[in-house]
């Protein structure tokens, strides 16, 4: 298993921050503001900020028409289907809840990289993947009953896991002569087109001009979840095998949950304690260095 380098971490551990804490800010935000338009505007929020970003950086903002289709391919798991799931999932599930089962999304990777790349993955990595999964469990424990009564919340998170565990693949293996942020650029744009069109067809008659509440969670998934925290993955998870860059985020259903029991009053019990001990082990099993990488040094 690799180790991390410092940029590498300093980016993780703000990804963490400002990932983790924003379940329970999107739960607010759908609360008082339409799902799909929702994550619509914070998409073409982001967008201009991206922009400025590839200006200033001196970057191509073009793509070839020949690799038109790859960035349709990357932009539609990574994109659309996670960001349409997702966000139609939330108003179903508890905040907490839902960053728990949309993070079983490094149990998807691991599968996808086993059955489909033929990747071979260490007894390490199998174990951080294990601890993850039973980390899960243990903080579904209590909302079986719930969750019995969301079936459709649930299909669309872990639907939503999936098609994020299929866009991190195809994402590591992309092969464009462009800059990532240029990808990453216009798989935001397909993605705001995508929920656009979505909106557009299922929530017209529930537009509304937001209030601070809506408008505080629209600005902040605009700058700093989509502009920020969405390119910082999305460079991770190039530059990082997948089982690295899937199981080193674990940490953030964990915070999803806390700040979730703290800002919306949701419950914890004893599962959830558990469950963080499980997920620092998941995520020791990427971030620790192995004695091979120690014996380099």
């Amino acid at each position: 298993m690799p180790s991390f380098s410092p940029r590498q971490l300093i980016l993780l551990i703000l990804l963490t921050i400002v990932w983790g804490i924003n379940w329970p800010i999107m739960k607010l935000g759908v609360q008082h503001f339409p799902p799909l338009s929702f994550r619509a505007v914070s998409m073409w929020l982001a967008l201009p900020l991206i922009a400025a970003v590839l200006r200033y950086q001196g970057l191509p903002i073009a793509i070839p028409r020949s690799f038109w289709p790859q960035l349709l391919a990357l932009a539609v798991p990574n994109m659309v289907m996670w960001h349409c799931l997702v966000i139609s999932a939330i108003p179903m599930l508890s905040s907490g809840r839902a960053a728990i089962l949309g993070f079983t999304m490094p149990i998807f990777s691991a599968i996808i990289g086993w059955v489909v790349y033929k990747e071979r993955l260490s007894g390490r990595a199998w174990g951080g993947v294990m601890a993850a999964l039973l980390g899960v469990v243990l903080l579904l424990w209590h909302e079986v009953g719930a969750l019995g009564s969301q079936p459709i919340g649930v299909f669309l998170m872990l639907l939503a896991a999936a098609n994020w565990a299929l866009g991190t693949q195809l994402l590591r293996r992309a092969r464009m002569p462009v800059p990532l942020l240029t990808v990453a650029f216009w798989m935001v744009v397909v993605g705001a087109m995508a929920l656009t069109m979505g909106s557009v067809l299922l929530e017209r008659n529930q537009w509304h001009m937001p209030d601070h509440i809506a408008m505080s969670a629209i600005v902040f998934n605009g700058v700093l979840v989509l502009a920020f925290a969405q390119i910082v993955w999305f460079f991770l998870a190039r530059n990082l095998p997948p089982i690295a860059s899937t199981l080193s985020v674990m940490f953030i259903p964990v915070l999803g949950v806390f700040t979730g029991a703290v800002w919306l009053g949701e419950i914890l019990h004893w599962q959830d304690w558990t469950a963080v001990g499980l997920m620092v082990v998941a995520i020791a099993s990427v971030l620790w260095p192995s004695a091979t990488s120690t014996e380099r040094r």
